[in-house]
């Protein structure tokens, strides 16, 4: 049972690494409103990466949990 948990949040994450970089090339191509995903992906990401700078050491905790998930 678990390892079918992880196999499926390990396909969404994976789905989810190659949706993103997608989203970032039609975000550049097509401006701010891409018709069909309906939010700024590139404004977001860098009030994400904003945020996370301002917040110091959690901030920098924060980084370093997301960089193991997405490393594995």
């Amino acid at each position: 049972m678990m390892n079918t948990v992880k196999s499926f949040i390990g396909s969404v994450m994976d789905i989810g690494m190659a949706l993103i970089p997608l989203i970032v090339v039609l975000g550049i191509i097509f401006g701010n409103n891409i018709p069909f995903v309906g939010f700024d992906v590139v404004d977001n990401i860098s009030m994400l990466i904003n945020d996370l700078g301002s917040g110091g050491l959690v901030g920098l905790a924060t980084v370093g949990i997301l960089w193991a998930l997405f490393r594995r």
